[in-house]
Formats: C-alpha cells, sequence, structure tokens
C-alpha cells in the first residue's frame, strides 16, 4: 500500500476505506487502522510517501500481484513499466465521471499486452477524479472487479481480463468489453525490452 495524500472530506464518497475519523490522516495509515480492524491477520507494508522509481520497483518485486488504483496517468505509467521489469501482473482499474474500465495485464503470459500498449504516452488533458469527478458507487464497482480479477489471477481460476478492457458505462448501466492486443513495437514490452 503506497501513498503520500491525507484524507480529506472529499474522498469519502469514493473511498470508503476513510471515514469521517480519518480526515487530515495520511491515507496509508488510514487504510491500514481500517483493514487491520477487519482483519487483525493480515499483513501490511506501508509506503507513506511518493515512491520513485527505485523504490517502486522493490515494491512490486516483494509482491505477486500489483493493484493500481491511482488516479492519473504517470503513476499508471510508471506502475505498469515497474510490473512489466518484475514480471508481476497488474489489475488496473479507474473510474471518472461515470465511466469505469478495468483489465489485467500479465506480462509473464506472451500474448499479454501491457498498459503502454493499449494507452501509449496518454493524454495531455490528464484529469483525477478530484478534478473531474466521479460517482461513488462506481468506484466501488471498479475496486470490487478488481479484486476479484486479482483473485483469479493469484489462485488460478476463471478467465483473468488479460488481452480484453472492460468498460463500464455506469448512466446506462452497461458493460461493454474490447479485445487489447499486444504492441510487438511497444517501448514498455517490446521484444527489445523484454
Amino acid at each position: 500500500m503506497a501513498g503520500f495524500d491525507t484524507v480529506d472530506l472529499t474522498n469519502l464518497q469514493r473511498q470508503i476505506i476513510h471515514d469521517t475519523d480519518s480526515v487530515g490522516m495520511s491515507k496509508v495509515d488510514s487504510a491500514l487502522k481500517r483493514l487491520g480492524s477487519i482483519n487483525p491477520e493480515i499483513q501490511l507494508i506501508a509506503h507513506r510517501q511518493a515512491l520513485d522509481e527505485d523504490s517502486l520497483a522493490a515494491a512490486v518485486a516483494a509482491v505477486a500481484l500489483v493493484l493500481d488504483c491511482s488516479d492519473n496517468f504517470s503513476t499508471r505509467e510508471a506502475v505498469n513499466a515497474a510490473c512489466v521489469a518484475a514480471c508481476k501482473p497488474l489489475v488496473s482499474g479507474a473510474a471518472i465521471r461515470l465511466e469505469g474500465q478495468l483489465s489485467v495485464f500479465d506480462p509473464r503470459r506472451a500474448e499479454s499486452p501491457c498498459y503502454h500498449c493499449l494507452y501509449g504516452h496518454g493524454s495531455e488533458a490528464e484529469l483525477t477524479c478530484s478534478e473531474a469527478g466521479v460517482v461513488g458507487p462506481l468506484v466501488g464497482l471498479v475496486g470490487s472487479l478488481q479484486a476479484l480479477e486479482a483473485l483469479k489471477v493469484l489462485v488460478g481460476f476463471g478467465e483473468p481480463l488479460v488481452g480484453r478492457l472492460l468498460l463500464i458505462d455506469a448512466l446506462g448501466s452497461r458493460f461493454r468489453e474490447l479485445r487489447v492486443k499486444r504492441d510487438p513495437g511497444c517501448s514498455v514490452c517490446g521484444p527489445r525490452h523484454a
């Protein structure tokens, strides 16, 4: 668990791990407190600062799977690059306004694209949830689906969303799925970077 931000009142409608008592507290400490009260048997490692390239690489190398729940493209790109370099599966979820998306990128599988194959260098007009808004239940839906995908990858059951992008239209209550192919010339996971 990594983060350097503090809990703000505006976070509470979409980040249900926090409550009003945790406003002003470090998000990592608030999450540790809540998760510890739910299950005192779990072991959590806290990173209370922004992770640079080296600390991100070390954090990714230390786990079996990474869940990216960040709200900005530069963080998603950095997490993806670290996962590809460490050959660790990445469950990526995002939500903004009334739209969500989810995919699994698994560099252990030759056919799997990475996040960069799908999005390239991203958009210059990068918006975060706090800037553009997001409906709280959508974030919960994306998070629940991320947890399900993580279990499928870790335990080895079902069909994870590898090579597929799940698009969620919360306004119309519709789901769509798109196939995503690996880019053989990808600057992150292409053959010269493998």
